[in-house]
C-alpha cells in the first residue's frame, strides 16, 4: 500500500499557532478523521482546501504543502 507523503509544513503551522486539528477541520467544514488523513497524506487536499489554507496562513501554496510525490524522485535519483 502507498501512502503519500505528510504535510509536514502544515503540520508545523498548525502547531506554531496553537491550533488543533478540530480547528482546522472546522476552518475547512470537513470532519477530524477526514482532516487527520489529509494531514497525514492518507487522503489529498481539495484544490479549495488548499487555497482556503494558504488565505487563512497567508502564506502561497508552495509553502505549505508538500508535492504528491515529494521525496519519491529525490529516492529514485539516489538508487541510481
Amino acid at each position: 500500500m502507498h501512502f503519500q507523503q505528510r504535510q509536514w509544513n502544515l503540520i508545523r503551522l498548525r502547531k506554531e499557532r496553537n491550533l488543533t486539528q478540530y480547528d482546522m477541520k472546522n476552518l475547512l467544514n470537513i470532519s477530524k478523521d477526514a482532516y487527520g488523513m489529509k494531514e497525514r497524506g492518507n487522503a489529498q487536499f481539495t484544490m479549495d482546501e488548499m487555497f482556503i489554507l494558504s488565505k487563512y496562513f497567508d502564506l502561497p501554496l508552495e509553502q505549505i504543502f508538500l508535492p504528491r510525490n515529494f521525496g519519491v524522485t529525490e529516492i529514485k535519483e539516489v538508487a541510481k
